[in-house]
């Protein structure tokens, strides 16, 4: 299951990235050659910036690779590292459900008004439940890590 979560949000955000890459080469070559840029480009940027974000955040989470703030680690006995960060990836996970769900529902209402870009009219919705769907999945990332913590995190005594 971890290796499917890596490969498929690896993917998402790595297929995203390139063509943020190759949007912003043509762009910027078009501009530069022949006077005309990409119409839409900054829009599509923006669009797969969100693939981007969303697409990485249950890998960061995966793999412990955000922010770590260890003041206490140095005072608090093992036990209580645990506990806190238990404690820690059980709120976290409830924070990103209670986004998750928001995400979806205000994607649900853009897609009954028909809510799109200005410019190039793309459909705003499956973009904002995608990310509300990749918030849940990173939530549940959270709660298997509260509960069954990894060698890497029981072993190292804190990687949060």
């Amino acid at each position: 299951m971890k290796k499917s979560l890596e490969v498929l949000c690896g993917t998402l955000a790595g297929l995203a990235l390139l063509a943020i890459m190759v949007l912003t080469f043509l762009d910027v070559s078009g501009r530069k050659l022949m006077s005309q840029s990409i119409t839409g480009s900054l829009e599509l940027t923006e669009l797969l910036m969100v693939v981007v974000i969303f697409g990485a955040l249950p890998l960061v989470s995966l793999k412990s690779e955000h922010v770590v703030f260890d003041s206490l680690d140095a005072v608090l006995p093992p036990f209580l590292q645990r506990i806190q960060r238990a404690l820690i990836h059980i709120v976290c996970a409830a924070l990103l459900f209670g986004l998750a769900y928001l995400m979806w529902h205000t994607g649900g209402e853009f897609a009954v008004t028909g809510e799109t870009t200005a410019q190039l009219k793309i459909t705003k919705a499956p973009f904002i439940q995608g990310m509300g769907v990749l918030c849940g999945l990173t939530g549940l990332v959270h709660l298997t890590k509260a509960f069954w913590p990894g060698e890497e995190e029981s072993s190292e005594g804190g990687t949060l």
